[in-house]
């Protein structure tokens, strides 16, 4: 679940207007945009800063994110407790002198990479595929903006 904080509300309407004075004087004057025909087309999409697309990014990345440090940080935490609160267990051996403890400890390597196993495919299957599509889309409305 993603929450996206609302757009700021103010006591008043900002003005539609820059001040009549030069902000920046040392700056060279841009001349004013022409105003748009009036035959022309509305917008099919939103601007792209408020594209749901974007918020389905945010939570898929959200994702991956969670399940790579879950994965490895839940391990070792499991070792960490398992070394605090049970020690008998982490001294008892599995063969001829290999305590329980050392074989978990070097079980962390493996569940590291993982880890970045986990993290490398929630990215080509989640996250990829959303951002390949809000770029394609972004070259497009580029074109499109290039062609008027």
């Amino acid at each position: 679940m993603s929450y996206d904080p609302p757009p700021p509300s103010y006591p008043y309407r900002p003005p539609d207007s820059s001040p009549s004075y030069d902000a920046y004087p040392w700056l060279p004057q841009q001349p004013p945009e022409p105003p748009e025909p009036a035959g022309r087309r509305p917008q099919r999409h939103t601007a792209l800063g408020h594209h749901s697309d974007l918020r389905l990014l945010r939570s898929a990345y959200r994702w991956q994110r969670r399940v790579a440090t879950l994965t490895a940080l839940g391990y070792f935490v499991l070792f960490l407790v398992l070394s605090a609160f049970a020690p008998s267990f982490m001294t008892s051996t599995v063969t001829d002198g290999l305590p329980t403890g050392l074989l978990l400890a070097l079980v962390q390597v493996p569940v590291t990479w993982l880890a970045i196993v986990l993290y490398e495919q929630t990215a080509r299957r989640r996250v990829d595929p959303i951002a390949d599509r809000i770029r394609k889309q972004a070259e497009l409305d580029a074109r499109r903006e290039g062609t008027r």
